[in-house]
């Protein structure tokens, strides 16, 4: 969790604690969560519809079957040539 051991987290904590106090910091976290978690929201409705757009996409199937085939042909290959 980016290098942060308990030393460091509790040091953090202490300074926010002196510069927001114990009324502001509740409200702080929960403002932080619901940003965390509408971020998580955006990203996975990006990927959402990325894999929408690639599906409806003509030949993007062909293409990933394609592939996965010669992702086939490759592992056998490599077990032949052992």
């Amino acid at each position: 969790m980016f290098g942060l051991g308990t030393p460091e987290l509790i040091v953090i904590l202490g300074i926010a604690f002196l510069l927001f106090g114990g009324k502001k910091l509740p409200e702080i976290g929960s403002g932080l969560g619901k940003a965390i978690s509408s971020f998580k929201k955006g990203i996975q409705g990006v990927e959402e519809t990325g894999t929408d757009l690639k599906n409806s996409l003509p030949g993007v199937k062909e293409a990933a079957q394609m592939k996965e085939t010669l992702d086939q042909v490759k592992s056998a290959t490599k077990l032949i040539g052992k």
